[in-house]
This record gives C-alpha cells, structure tokens and sequence, in this order.
C-alpha cells in the first residue's frame, strides 16, 4: 500500500526551504510531564534549554516551558539568556557557562543569573550592584569530579569568606554537575556523592543554606533517584532522548528532521556517485538527490553509511554527503517523486530513525546530532499553541501580590531580584 507524503508546509511555500526540523511541542509537555513524575510533585525544574535548546529552538521551547509552569530556564551563555530576554521570557534565566568582566553589564540589564566560580568577578558584581542599588542572586558551582567548571574543593572555604563579606550578592543556589550519571562508571559518581556530601556540611558550617540545591541532569533524575537534588536540572530528557539505554519511563522525541527529492535520475550499472566516486552502482540504479547535506546538520561521516526513509522504506546514502545535497538509492521504491518527502530523523509509516540510530551511524552521541541541525534549517512548530510573550506575566493581579508579599516577608528587609522584578512586571 502506498503512503502518503506530507504536504509542503507554509514555511516552504514562502520559499525558504525544502529542509525543515519539525518541533512537536505536544511532546515537548509530555517529556516535562514524565520530568516531573519521576522527580516527584514537589521538585522545581530548571529546564535546560542551552544551545537553542539542543537545536529545537530556544525562543518557542522556552515559551512553552513557561507557559506550562517552568520556574527556572538554563543556558548556557549570556547571549543565549539575552536572546530569551528579548523574545519577552520573564521567568529566571541562569547562565551556567562561564562569565567574562565585559558581560557584567548585560547580567544586569537582562536580569540574568550568573553561576558564580570565579573569585575575581566577586568585586567587579558587588562594584556593579552597589551602582544599580541592587542585590544580584547568583549560584555557586561545586567542582565535584567533573574537572570542567566549578570551585575546587579546597577552595570552597575562602570563596565563601569572599562571598560572604559583601552585601549586593545573594547566593540562591549551590550546583554541581555528575561526569557520570549515566552510571559507566559507577566509582565516579560515588566519590563525586560523597565529596558534594563533605562540602555541604561545610556550607552549613557558614550557614549557607539556599532555596536551590541541583545537581541532578537526565541521566541523574532516572539513575539516581535518591540522590537530594531540589530542583533538578533536566536537558536532553526533555527532547525525548536519554543517556540511559533503558530509562525507566517513555520518552518522546520531539524533533523530526526532513527534507525533500530535488532530482531524480535512472543511470546504468558502474556509474560513480558524487565527490571522489566512493560509490559505484552495481547495477541500474535509480538515484534521488535530496536538499540537505552537512552544511544543514546532515553529517558527512553518513556517507555511503547512513539511511533515510522515504514512502515509509529505508534508502541508503550512496556516495559522499555535499554541502548541500545527499544522493540516495531508491531503485525498488515505487512511484518516487520529485518533491516526496523524505526523513531524516524521526517516523515515516510504519518505521523510525531516531537521533540515537544516526549517532550510531557516525560514532557520536544523539546530543551532537540534535544541536548540529543548522540554523539554515526553519523549525517548524506542531502541537502545542504558545502565545508570543507580551512583557506581562500571566499571574492575577491578588497572586501576584500574595507573591511579592512572600518575598518580603522571607528576609529581615526587601532585596530586589530578579524574580521580583519579573513578578512586578507581571501586572505593572
């Protein structure tokens, strides 16, 4: 039986591309849904939403992740956090990666929140904070065994007494980051429990005690569920993918990745395909030459190896992925047109390439697959209707007063940060 292709989307009408990534945001929530039922209802959820949110888009993920109750979005830069800022996200955005003196100004004006790791920013925050008359919340990073960010270990006490002798800077959370959740090498992670486990009674030794103890990803939400982590900070699960071979809950992935014949061509046998000839037909061959190659995400390490689906059946790449072009072979796939869909990632029929089979392919993890898509690439957005942000929160005008009363009523005085700005925001 023949299937059916899709029909052009409106984003190709207008002439943009034949390539599209298609972002289910119905599965998007499901994930969040699944996020929340294994953490537990009373766990917060930093969403991560780093690297354009693993490439389904930043601005429209967030946006729906707001919109569905997200307290805290993470990033991994400051350019990411303003990009939501100006998209009109309200929520608090955390700026995990590392912070250079030059973007101090922008933490500000955007109101985002640093982790904090580095002892020289110290002075030039407070030094920045005094002039606005503002209390800056920032995060701390433990190095616990990741070896990437973070204070060591025998830093911790002098960073604290640093920290602590200023008054603009507020610390609202204490992170770390496992090397190894996804248990490869169970040893590490528990030397990294018990050292998080010394270093937290020396934070109580200084009285530091914040609302905001994370250090569980994906991989740590489902292999470490008795691991203390409030709130927990999950990023590829949300998009439907885990490190874990056999997570212990159903995901859905939320992109699908396609793109469409732009050429079709019957050649005889002993016809060399593309670049190098690296592929020579055996017999007559009928060859489709798709609109995607590596300069929109499709690798070139997938040449003459990967596959692609198209009327709901597999078709090997044959030759060497261009720039911008992939040749497949569809000779035995009946009534194969010009414009037919084909996908990439994701379902056609009966049949499923995930982003996981396709790292399988080039020798990578499915994280690099999903963040390669290129930015040439139009997401196209299904499911879930999201509303642009307009600068207003969605809260009532009572609950938002109820709101702002708790956080007046937390402290011996009133501290201006940026989630109070964001709740007054919400109705001025």
């Amino acid at each position: 039986m023949a299937i059916k292709t899709s029909k052009i989307s409106s984003i190709e009408k207008k002439g943009f591309s034949p390539t599209i990534a298609e972002i289910d945001l119905n599965a998007l929530l499901h994930n969040l849904e699944q996020v929340q039922k294994v953490s537990g209802p009373n766990r917060s959820i930093i969403a991560v939403v780093k690297a354009d949110a693993y490439g389904h888009g930043a601005i429209k993920v967030s946006q729906t992740l707001e919109a569905a109750g997200v307290k805290t979005l993470g990033v991994a830069l400051v350019q990411e956090g303003i990009e939501l800022r100006q998209a009109g996200i309200r929520v608090p955005i955390l700026i995990m990666g590392s912070i250079l003196k030059e973007q101090i100004q922008s933490l500000f004006e955007f109101q985002l929140t640093p982790v904090l790791f580095q002892t020289p920013l110290i002075p030039l925050l407070e030094k920045e904070a005094e002039n606005r008359g503002m209390t800056l919340p920032v995060h701390l990073k433990i190095d616990t065994g990741m070896g990437r960010l973070g204070i060591q270990p025998l830093e911790i006490r002098p960073f604290l007494k640093e920290i602590l002798a200023n008054k603009r800077i507020r610390i609202e959370g204490i992170m770390t980051h496992f090397a190894d959740a996804d248990q490869t090498r169970p040893e590490n992670t528990k030397k990294q429990l018990l050292l998080w486990n010394k270093i937290m009674e020396e934070l109580r030794e200084f009285n530091v005690n914040p609302p905001d103890i994370h250090l569980s990803n994906s991989a740590a939400i489902l292999s470490l569920p008795g691991v203390y982590s409030n709130p927990v900070r999950p990023g590829l699960m949300l998009y439907g993918y885990s490190s874990l071979k056999d997570p212990p809950l159903f995901l859905e992935p939320v992109l699908s990745f396609k793109t469409r014949v732009v050429h079709l061509k019957t050649v005889p046998p002993d016809t060399p395909i593309s670049y190098g000839g690296t592929f020579v037909t055996s017999r007559q061959s009928v060859i489709a030459t798709i609109a995607v190659g590596y300069a929109d995400g499709y690798w070139r390490a997938l040449s003459n190896s990967g596959k692609v689906l198209i009327h709901g059946t597999r078709a090997p790449v044959v030759g060497r992925v261009c720039m911008d072009m992939t040749m497949i072979d569809v000779t035995g796939i009946p009534n194969i047109h010009m414009g037919d869909e084909v996908v990439l990632i994701g379902k056609q029929g009966e049949d499923f390439i995930s982003a996981e089979e396709v790292a399988e392919w080039v020798g990578t993890i499915s994280y690099e697959i999903l963040c390669g898509i290129g930015k040439r690439v139009p997401r196209v957005y299904q499911g879930a209707h999201v509303a642009p942000s307009t600068g207003k929160a969605g809260l009532s005008l009572p609950l938002s007063l109820a709101l702002l009363a708790g956080y007046i009523l937390k402290g011996a005085h009133v501290t201006f940060s940026w989630s109070f700005l964001a709740l007054l925001a919400g109705y001025l």
